[in-house]
């Protein structure tokens, strides 16, 4: 697996509830931050992915709340490759603050072009296919 920066995101005031913690639908939009982070340091964000024609809704989620986070908390966002097939892609995230784990989560997407169809990304697109294998975790 290829090595990569975590993405930081500091806790704004405004993503915590009255308790002063964070909420807990934000970490669902952190793992989209990091996601575009992430796609943008393999060379295919967005913009390249809809100017090629092809859209990655997400068709799963988990997340899995650990410790709670506060403003104004920095969260380093691990994001990996954690499963990869011919339609389908699941990224795995752990979230810390210093040492702690705070939040694990994954999030499952699939390809499709213009139409709508679905797009088998290791034919159409080799290189970007490559690109998810050097981030994906093999199991020992």
């Amino acid at each position: 697996m290829s090595d990569m920066k975590p993405y930081t995101h500091k806790v704004n005031y405004y993503e915590t509830d009255k308790m002063g913690i964070t909420h807990h639908s934000n970490y669902i939009r952190f793992m989209e931050e990091a996601r575009i982070y992430f796609l943008e340091q393999i060379g295919w964000g967005f913009e390249k992915l809809e100017a090629e024609g092809i859209g990655s809704p997400v068709i799963a989620l988990t997340a899995n709340y650990k410790k709670s986070t506060k403003f104004p908390d920095l969260i380093a966002i691990d994001i990996f490759v954690e499963k990869l097939s011919a339609f389908k892609l699941t990224f795995g995230y752990t979230f810390k603050v210093g040492e702690d784990v705070v939040f694990t989560g994954t999030s499952s997407h699939c390809f499709l072009d213009e139409k709508g169809m679905p797009v088998m990304l290791q034919k159409r697109y080799p290189e970007m296919y490559a690109k998810f294998e050097e981030f994906l975790v093999k199991e020992a």
